[in-house]
């Protein structure tokens, strides 16, 4: 489904000799700079009635006229009274608290019980969206917080926010192996080269820094805390087994189950009974896109994930006894 677009302007004195994509970026701010990039290329944008180029240099004074096609939700979303857990909102943003279990977008068998018909079903206006507002996702049973653009203008402000990484977002994990201390992962990452549904460190990836210290360790598990620079698909699932510590209860990058020796009973039932990645993101702060005025949230660990340490905690504490 799309909307069409009207818009016309003049180029202003601070605009003079930028580029045109960089020009209307700051003449229409409802709209990201490749969103206009994109109807630049289509032949959607006219400077003083020609066709231009999104590299071309503007003047004061030049005219611009816009008629393009916006896309919006996909015409099959529909709107599904389901609960939420909303840790805040306003007039331009909504920050949510996402349970394990969830899909964020409908996809191929996923149609309905997802978080976007949830969404709709809360604030219909999210229709007008792109993606229903949602500018990053958590994977299915990955749990905590996302945040979700209400209006076009905070949208723009978001997802350039993501890219030029001053979002921040911290993840609590707990991964198999001891480390000895917090690093860096540095690593580019891209499709499977034969697994397509599956991410991996790949040279032709595109560039990825996950950032992790140690919270606490246990006989044969850690419990970090990673820190994204940026966003990739998966990132700190892949990273953390490329590194050897992939993520406890991981059914797609964790592995051939290995049970450590000398557990209890009780820690290993725990971790056989752990049947997702044992991933939350539980801080989330950025730039409100009104005010300016920076603002986050923090969320706890799910219950499961807090039962999952204790356990590990308790039978380390047996094995200092």
């Amino acid at each position: 489904m799309a909307e069409i677009i009207k818009l016309d302007g003049i180029i202003p004195e601070e605009s003079d000799g930028l580029r045109l994509d960089q020009a209307l970026a700051n003449l229409f701010p409802d709209f990201s700079r490749g969103q206009l990039s994109k109807w630049i290329k289509a032949g959607d944008v006219l400077l003083n009635d020609e066709k231009p180029k999104p590299r071309d240099k503007v003047r004061e004074g030049d005219s611009v006229v816009i008629n393009a096609e916006l896309q919006i939700q996909d015409e099959h979303w529909q709107a599904e009274k389901i609960d939420l857990d909303i840790v805040y909102e306003d007039d331009d943003v909504l920050i949510l608290n996402k349970p394990a279990g969830m899909v964020v977008h409908p996809g191929a068998g996923n149609h309905q019980g997802t978080l976007v018909n949830a969404l709709l079903a809360h604030a219909p206006g999210l229709v007008h969206i792109p993606r229903a507002g949602i500018v990053h996702r958590l994977d299915k049973n990955t749990t905590g917080l996302l945040m979700v653009a209400k209006t076009l203008q905070a949208h723009n402000s978001l997802i350039s926010q993501l890219q030029e990484r001053t979002v921040q977002r911290e993840y609590q994990a707990v991964v198999t192996g001891v480390f000895t201390a917090g690093g860096t992962v540095d690593e580019p990452i891209g499709r499977h080269h034969i697994d397509r549904k599956r991410m991996a460190v790949s040279e032709s990836g595109k560039p990825s820094v996950t950032h992790y210290r140690v919270e606490q360790r246990f006989r044969a598990h850690t419990h970090v805390r990673c820190k994204l620079e940026t966003g990739r698909t998966h990132q700190i699932r892949v990273h953390m087994a490329y590194i050897r510590h992939p993520l406890v209860g991981d059914p797609v990058y964790g592995g051939r189950f290995k049970m450590p020796k000398g557990l209890s009973d009780s820690t290993r039932e725990a971790l056989v009974g752990f049947r997702r990645q044992a991933l939350h993101a539980g801080l989330l702060g950025f730039d409100h896109p009104s005010t300016g005025e920076f603002v986050s949230w923090q969320v706890p660990m799910p219950d499961d994930m807090q039962q999952l340490i204790a356990i590990l905690a308790q039978d380390a504490q047996q094995l200092e006894e």
